[in-house]
């Protein structure tokens, strides 16, 4: 049972009574990291086992420098723990300001506190946008509505009255009350669907999809080939341990172990730049979804116009009527007013009328009514809701005022039925038009041109007039802005909202179902779709969408349920907040690139190299040694994969993400990959069919493979700039020093061969390298198609 507890809320000494016993609304964040489980992430990996594990060997088998791989891993993994950790502090540094602040009623004060504060019989002021942080029950409904569609799927509001119960993660959608908290934290309803499903929707991610499927196939090739090569270096004329050295020097190549690491840093990057803009990024894959918009869906109030109303005018059509008592009356008449009545209760600040009875609000009716002692009932709404087909003169200079970007309401005084909340208004009797000002944001405009030159389409759905939205969309410079569509003429069904949406822009009189179909309508012509909103009537739109935005200063709803919030509120970061999410999945794909063309070479010299147990290519008729040391692999892979990825990946990057991502990466690695193999393999066999030493031959062989590798690096940094080229610029110079310097040669068994054996290394470097260059230039429109 229901404690009960007075409408004046808890004691200060109630509530520290229930923190003390852990009663509290701590329920565990499905979106927040801890320190340790990002360590774990960071390290406790199949990859991280398998090369740890046989860096261990190595320091038993082989000189330091063929273990540098290790320090490698190690060193990667501490970038990456340290980047996601300063993601998360920012995230959770914003998440405090953005997330949904309810208010408890505790020593008879209404007061704002943070969703975790909360306490079980604390008595809960609900409000219309006021997301539901606890179970409970209501003891006192003003016409309170609460949409349930969240947790439910229903799509209708429920109507709720003292005693029904409601739950956490539902929202309030018109009226208000009072309700007292049952059950709490883990116990709450919502947190029991976090447990299960760690959190209510996860944002799709195609890039993490296409590189854990790329991963799960390199595991499934690194044991087979792993034990052929084994077997072949056991068998070939070395050492047990030069064997074992060997091996491992192929195995370890063949893991694309900094792919996830850098995948990581550079949406963590993307976290912190993006909060360094006041955006709250809920969702880590939201990132990714910036990049892969084409269809930015943006609501009027608050999105293109600037957030506050004022009421500008007030044309009088009864001269009988006292409109200035009633819209007073009406201004106070509801406790948790939207923000049009707010204007009103500005602008008539003096209310005299004595309220009977009310019927909030609602984004669906786009109405709202009260009952008066000894003045009937009124109503204020949209005049052709209100009014219907009757007095079409009314209707006519309503639409006329709302062509000029401003907002109409209709004040009416009821005649005959009283209106009801289902059956509609009823017969009323216009009063008085109210104009109701809504200025364009000063940036709306430019941030509107980007989208377009971007190649993105801007789709405006409001529930205000339709023409009244039209006249604010022509003022951002919205294409088709001049045909608005007044949604009361459409459904709510996809199939049939597909065309309308397509071949129009912007939409007036939209409901709130209405607003997610039409989401759901781009969906079905392949759209990527992003919508921002702030009101409790974009909660269900939001999230149908690909990528849902709220705006810092929406209703707690709105926030709760948004992959992004913008909690400085300015639309204009939009274009930089797309603008991080193509740089990032951009340079991934440029690093994708190079990190499979390193496991596909890999594993091509290393399955030859086995095969050699079946087929000799040595003079002597026994399998060759591995043509590779593992400080080769070192050196090569950090100066042709791993410092440069790390640059490429941070750079600038405005092209726009496609699908496909696997198949254009494959579509460059492969081939490249077999290039590079065949360079180095070529060379490796070349020096040795002529009596060169294996140094020389693996050293040859090492050029020969930078050589092929660097061009790969080259040719996925295009286009190539100052930046990209001194990046690539500074890796050769590196290699050159590494060559030049005779410690450092040594150091990594890489140096400058007699004549001869240098001639072959060129020949076979350049030779691949041109053959990278021409084979890029065929599979570049291949990725194109």
């Amino acid at each position: 049972m229901t404690q009960v507890v007075a409408l004046t809320g808890l004691t200060s000494e109630q509530v520290a009574e229930r923190v003390a016993h852990g009663q509290t609304n701590d329920a565990p964040d499905p979106r927040s990291r801890s320190l340790a489980s990002i360590i774990r992430s960071n390290t406790l990996t199949w990859f991280n086992a398998l090369i740890g594990s046989l860096w261990v060997v190595m320091w038993f088998v082989a000189p330091f420098q063929d273990s540098l791989f290790g320090f490698v891993i190690v060193a990667n993994s501490l970038i990456g723990i340290v980047q996601e950790y300063r993601a998360s502090r920012a995230l959770a540094k914003l998440s405090v300001i953005g997330e949904a602040r309810p208010m408890v009623r505790r020593n008879g004060e209404d007061v704002d506190v943070r969703p975790v504060e909360v306490v079980l019989d604390d008595l809960v002021v609900l409000r219309p946008g006021d997301q539901l942080v606890v179970d409970g029950e209501v003891v006192e409904s003003e016409g309170l509505e609460i949409d349930e569609s969240l947790l439910t799927g229903e799509a209708d509001p429920v109507d709720k009255a003292a005693g029904d119960s409601v739950m956490s993660g539902s929202f309030v959608v018109a009226g208000s009350g009072l309700y007292v908290a049952t059950r709490v934290g883990r116990d709450s309803f919502a947190a029991g669907l976090t447990a299960q499903a760690k959190q209510f929707a996860q944002t799709r991610s195609e890039l993490r999809d296409d590189i854990n499927r790329f991963i799960r196939i390199a595991s499934y090739m690194i044991p087979p080939v792993g034990i052929l090569l084994l077997v072949s270096q056991l068998r070939a004329n070395q050492s047990v341990d030069e064997a074992i050295r060997g091996t491992i020097a192929g195995v370890v190549t063949m893991v694309p172990e900094g792919l996830v690491l850098l995948t990581s840093i550079a949406m963590a990057v993307a976290v912190v730049r993006l909060a360094q803009r006041k955006v709250l990024v809920q969702d880590l894959p939201a990132v990714e979804v910036l990049a892969r918009v084409d269809t930015v869906c943006v609501d009027k109030t608050g999105t293109l116009t600037e957030p506050g109303m004022a009421v500008t005018d007030v044309e009088v059509l009864d001269p009988n009527a006292d409109v200035a008592g009633a819209l007073a009356a009406l201004g106070a008449a509801e406790e948790a007013p939207n923000p049009t009545l707010q204007a009103v209760a500005r602008a008539y600040p003096a209310p005299e009328w004595s309220v009977i009875d009310t019927i909030a609000f609602s984004s669906a009716r786009k109405w709202s009514a009260a009952t008066f002692v000894d003045h009937g009932t009124w109503l204020l709404g949209a005049p052709e809701v209100i009014l219907g087909e009757s007095d079409p003169q009314v209707r006519a200079r309503a639409e006329a005022l709302a062509a000029q970007g401003s907002r109409v309401l209709l004040l009416a005084r009821t005649r005959g039925a009283a209106p009801d909340a289902e059956s509609g208004p009823g017969e009323a009797d216009p009063a008085a038009l109210i104009v109701i000002d809504q200025r364009l944001r000063p940036d709306a405009a430019e941030t509107v041109g980007y989208f377009l030159e971007q190649d993105v389409a801007v789709k405006v759905i409001s529930g205000d007039n339709p023409a009244t939205v039209g006249a604010i969309a022509t003022q951002a410079g919205v294409p088709g802005a001049n045909d608005p569509v007044d949604a009361r003429d459409l459904t709510e069904d996809p199939q049939q909202l597909a065309d309308p949406v397509d071949q129009h822009s912007v939409f007036g009189r939209v409901t709130p179902g209405q607003k997610q179909a039409m989401v759901g309508a781009l969906h079905l012509r392949h759209r990527t779709v992003a919508m921002t909103g702030d009101g409790v009537n974009d909660v269900l739109a939001l999230k149908q969408a690909d990528l849902g935005i709220a705006m810092g200063s929406g209703s707690s709803a709105t926030r709760a349920v948004a992959q992004l919030v913008l909690l400085d509120n300015r639309f204009s970061v939009m274009p930089y907040v797309v603008a991080e999410g193509r740089r990032v999945l951009g340079n991934i794909e440029r690093v994708s690139d190079v990190f499979l063309t390193k496991t596909f070479y890999a594993t091509i010299i290393s399955a030859f190299i086995g095969l050699t147990v079946l087929f000799s290519f040595s003079t002597s008729g026994e399998p060759l040694e591995f043509p590779f040391l593992p400080r080769h692999f070192t050196l090569i892979s950090s100066l042709t994969i791993g410092i440069p990825g790390f640059f490429l990946a941070l750079m600038p990057n405005t092209e726009r993400f496609r699908p496909g991502f696997l198949r254009r990466v494959l579509l460059f690695a492969v081939p490249a990959g077999v290039i590079c193999a065949t360079a180095g393999l070529g060379t490796y066999l070349v020096v040795l069919s002529i009596g060169e030493p294996l140094g020389d031959a693996r050293s040859a062989a090492a050029i020969a493979l930078f050589i092929v590798a660097f061009a790969v690096l080259v040719q996925s940094a295009r286009p190539l700039n100052l930046l990209r080229l001194g990046v690539c610029a500074a890796m050769l110079l590196a290699f050159i020093v590494v060559l030049l310097v005779p410690w450092l040669s040594n150091f990594f068994a890489i140096y400058l061969q007699p004549e001869r054996d240098s001639l072959i290394a060129l020949a076979f470097g350049l030779g691949g390298a041109l053959l990278v260059a021409i084979a890029t230039r065929f599979t570049d429109r291949l990725r194109r198609a």
